[in-house]
Order: C-alpha cells, then sequence, then structure tokens
C-alpha cells in the first residue's frame, strides 16, 4: 500500500523542522515529515546545561565512524548527529553563529547568484527573535529565540577578560558587524529552556491535519519514474509518494547515502554496489568538510568548576533550583563563551574558541579528574576534502566517510597557531589567578613545534559540523550537486536543504545557518522568492 502526499521531507533535523513548518502553511497540501529517531520528548533534551547527559546516553544520537586517517595519527573520526525531532538543535550546545558575511560572499563568487551576505541576512532576521539585539544584523519577530548566556560562569567571564589581555577586542555580538574577538555566546534558548528547531517550527504545525510526521522510520530509497523524483520505500517496505518535491533534510552524511542508494551519485561508484544509475552526479559524497578542534586545559586551583557538579546532593541542589526559578547553572548551555582569531593573518578569523569550564575527554581519551577549565580552538575553513560514500547497497548499512581532516597540511597549522592562541590567553593573568597548572598540552611542548602538531593530531576531535556532500554551484561545475535554488541537477521534483548544500563551511557553527537554508528552500518551493539561475 502505498499514501500519496504534495510533499515528503526526509529528516526531521534543524531543516526538516522548517520545511515542514513552511510547506504545511498551505492547508491545500499535504506534508510528510519522515524522521529515523525518537520524538524530542525526553526531559534532558529541553534542559540546556543536560544536553551532555543526553550525548552520554547515546538515545537521542547516532555516531558515525570513520576510516582511520594517517593525518590524524592513524585515529578514527567519530560524528555524533542528532537523531531526535530537532536534530543537531535537540542536542546541541545551543550557540548562535551564522558565520561571517565573506562566508555567503564567497558562495556567490563561486557562481551561486543569490547566496550572497546580502542576500542571506533577510532570512536570517526574518526567523530571528532576539532577546537583546535589533538593528540591521537581527530580527526581532521570528520564530528564532535567541538569548542571552543567563548563567555567566567565573571562568568564563576570565577567559573573556584573559583573551582581551592576549590582544582580542571584546565583541558583545559575533553576528553583527564584527565577527573578530572573545566575549558570551548567545544561543538558542528561551526562559532557561532550549529553543530548538522542533520548538521553534514544528510545535505550531504539527497539530496541522496536513502535517504528517513519521518518527523512528527510515527511508530506503527515492523512487524515480525517469528523470522525476516520485516518491519513497521505507526500509519496512511501505511506499510514500508525492504529487509535487521530496525535500532531503537528512545531513551531510545522511543525504548522499540515501542519494547514491537510489542511483544519484558518481555513476562507477554506483555500479560497483549494483546500484542502477538514475542521475551520474560525481559530486554526491564528495566534498566533505567539518570543523575539527584540539584543547587546552588548566587544573584550577579551587574547586569552582563544573567537575561532578551533576552527581549527588549537588545535582539535587542545582535542579531544584532550576525547576523553581529555570535559574542557575541547569540554565547554562555550559559552552557560555568563546571568540574568533585570525592567528595567520588571513584578514579575517580563522579559529573559533569553544569554552567549557571543566575539563572534557573524548572517546578515544579519558577525562582528566580534577577541576579545571578548557579552552578548544577550531579552525574555521578547511581546505581538506573528504568524502561520503556506500558499504554497499543495503540500506540498513552506515555510510563509509573519510573526514581527511589534515589531508591539506594548511589546516593542521591553523589548528596549531589556535592552540598557541589559546595558550597565549591560558596563561594570560586573569586566567592564572584561577589555574594551579596546565594539563593539557604539557607544559613547554609549545617551544617544540613538531611535538605540538603531534599533539594536535592525537586529540583533535570533531566539533558536529559535517557539510558539503551535495554542494550547491554553477551547471559548468561537474562537482556540483543542486543549483542555487537547490534542485538536484539533471532531475526533477527533488531538493537538498540541509550542511550538505554548503560549497565552504561557514565560518561558526552551523544550526543558525542550516535554519536559514532550508528557510530559504520553503521559499523557492511555494514561489516567494527566486533566484536567477546558474
Amino acid at each position: 500500500m502505498s499514501q500519496e502526499f504534495d510533499y515528503i521531507v526526509v529528516g526531521g533535523g534543524s531543516s526538516g523542522c522548517v520545511m515542514a513548518s513552511r510547506l504545511s502553511e498551505d492547508s491545500s497540501k499535504r506534508v510528510l515529515l519522515i524522521e529515523s529517531g525518537h520524538r524530542d520528548s525526553h526531559p534532558y533534551i529541553h534542559i540546556p546545561s543536560t544536553f551532555f547527559k543526553v550525548i552520554d546516553k547515546g538515545r537521542d544520537i547516532v555516531p558515525y565512524v570513520g576510516e582511520r586517517d594517517e593525518s590524524v595519527n592513524g585515529r578514527e573520526s567519530v560524528v555524533l548527529q542528532g537523531h531526535v525531532i530537532g536534530g543537531g538543535s535537540s542536542v546541541n550546545a545551543m550557540i548562535y553563529i551564522r558565520g561571517h558575511a565573506n562566508d555567503y560572499n564567497q558562495w556567490a563568487q563561486l557562481g551561486n547568484k543569490g547566496w550572497s551576505y546580502e542576500d542571506v541576512l533577510p532570512a536570517f532576521r526574518d526567523v530571528e527573535n532576539n532577546m537583546v539585539f535589533s538593528d540591521t544584523f537581527h530580527g526581532t519577530d521570528g520564530e528564532l529565540r535567541v538569548s542571552e548566556a543567563p548563567h555567566k560562569h567565573p571562568l568564563s567571564r576570565a577567559f573573556i577578560r584573559a583573551g582581551q589581555e592576549a590582544g582580542l577586542p571584546y565583541n558583545p555580538d559575533f553576528n553583527g558587524a564584527e565577527q573578530e574577538g572573545v566575549g558570551f555566546y548567545q544561543s538558542t534558548t528561551h526562559n532557561g529552556r532550549r529553543w530548538s528547531s522542533a520548538q521553534a517550527f514544528l510545535r505550531k504545525a504539527e497539530k496541522r491535519k496536513n502535517l504528517t510526521i513519521m518518527t523512528q522510520t527510515r527511508v530506503g530509497k527515492i523512487l524515480f519514474e525517469g528523470k522525476r523524483a516520485t516518491g519513497v520505500t521505507l526500509e519496512d517496505g511501505r511506499k510514500m509518494t508525492a504529487k509535487g518535491e521530496i525535500i532531503l533534510c537528512a545531513g551531510a552524511i545522511e543525504t548522499p547515502r540515501l542519494m547514491q542508494l537510489s542511483g544519484v551519485g558518481p555513476a562507477e561508484h554506483l555500479r560497483e554496489h549494483g546500484i542502477e544509475v538514475v542521475a551520474d552526479l560525481p559530486g554526491v559524497g564528495s566534498n566533505y568538510q567539518d570543523h575539527m578542534e584540539s584543547t587546552v586545559q588548566g587544573e584550577t586551583y579551587e574547586p569552582i568548576s563544573l567537575y561532578r557538579e551533576d552527581k549527588g546532593l549537588k545535582a539535587v541542589r542545582h535542579m531544584l533550583r532550576y525547576l523553581l526559578t529555570h535559574t542557575g547553572l541547569v540554565a547554562s548551555n555550559v559552552v557560555e563563551c568563546g571568540g574568533f582569531a585570525d592567528v595567520s593573518g588571513a584578514g579575517q578569523p580563522d579559529v573559533q574558541f569553544h569554552c567549557i569550564p571543566f575539563m572534557a575527554g573524548w572517546v578515544d581519551r579519558d577525562p582528566i579528574e580534577a577541576h579545571g577549565f578548557q579552552i578548544a580552538p577550531c579552525f574555521l575553513r578547511p581546505k581538506s576534502r573528504g568524502s561520503v560514500r556506500l558499504r554497499s547497497s543495503d540500506p540498513k548499512d552506515k555510510a563509509l566517510f573519510d573526514a581527511a581532516t589534515f589531508r591539506d597540511s594548511d589546516d593542521l597549522e591553523v589548528l596549531t597557531r589556535g592552540v598557541l592562541k589559546a595558550i597565549d590567553i591560558m596563561n594570560a593573568p586573569a586566567m592564572q589567578k584561577f589555574i594551579k597548572r596546565r594539563a593539557l598540552p604539557v607544559e613547554g611542548l609549545e617551544n617544540d613545534m613538531d611535538a605540538l602538531r603531534d599533539y594536535v593530531r592525537q586529540t583533535c576531535k570533531t566539533v558536529f559540523h559535517p557539510s558539503g556532500t551535495a554542494k550547491m554551484g554553477m551547471e559548468s561545475d561537474k562537482m556540483s550537486v543542486v543549483d542555487n535554488e537547490l534542485r538536484v541537477r539533471g532531475l526533477e521534483g527533488l531538493r537538498v536543504a540541509d550542511a550538505s548544500v554548503m560549497p565552504t563551511l561557514v565560518s561558526g557553527n552551523t544550526n543558525a545557518p542550516v535554519i536559514m537554508i532550508a528557510e530559504r528552500c520553503s521559499r523557492f518551493i511555494t514561489g516567494k522568492e527566486s533566484v536567477a539561475a546558474t
């Protein structure tokens, strides 16, 4: 049996929630939203500080394990992605960053007309409801709530003072006229609660009779009649058909995997797996990019960090305060502060700092069991390019991806300089009032650049911003996958509206840009906006 809809949205993450909401505004159109994860019902999702517990618990995330990569000392790249309604916006650190204006101007310079900063700013402003700023750069009437940090840890304040002592300006608005500097991040929170894409866009839409939401449901394949996408087959064999369009919002790993399974991608690769080629698009699954960070950690004199604050009576006290007032430590997004720096003379920031008032570990590195503070620099505009490919033609197999982290050595150099800048900040007087010793990297390692580079290779990890695997580009670019209205080239009735379409990765956290991309895609589909074809 099959069911018929006007639009099918595959993926209920940050972009999928926007798309389902916007397309279902027309009551004459039937819209289906398909999400492989659960509903966003777990209370830890909606409490800002407990996103770490969501990740640790693993129920609402899915880990993608990449190939071993010699550029990071043979380690595997592990990328965690949201596996729940709201996607990354339901499990991330809620940081609201759009990227640098030049990111979008570069997209336009690459031939993507209608995607300059001047072109995308109206969509950012339209969806934003900023609790503080109301100016050329910010909106106050949109659905996406953006607010100031409700809790400011003493170590976060010390970092901001130390950053200024290390030569960076104070910046109250990283999404304003200038990006460079240090300050507190604004976050997608409201009244002490997470304001995910699901909360912002889907809550009001899910009551509409013309919107059907399927969770814990996986799409096995996109169906085609000739060159037109006509529906999807679910893994349980059911078919859903679309009179209008299918919009892929499954993310930069799942979207190209599904396209390849369905016969859209590099022809030779598809034939290797016995898949009939519908469209030979060699760019599907290529151009993989991600932000990678290393870490600088310092142990504090006093037990003032968040170490073990989520245990025992301390945890009970914090949670009681939060439940009664929606304030205090539990209302914090934890990554309260950070900043942007130009560490290599690029002319604009090429490193971002994410700071947390404790010392974290990773999948292959245990955390240091002590009170402390962490500054994690990440490089912003990677030159390295990886890939996403099929393991087999079995829809149940996860994608095979190669992160190619430092395939271009310039990325390693930028991140190493970022670690040096983070050490400078850690050594500044405002931080030294709190820091007893530097735990990572060990004291003196910065005096041996080869050893410091090796430290970066050994400790780097993803910031969970995979992108670029179905890039937007000119028709003359044979590696482009979608046009500048996000239609898949050579096909009808199929678009992509997630981080996959980014030609180059934006300089910052990707949640806000992905929401902007989905907002614009919905306008292209409904005819509210159009750009000249390229």
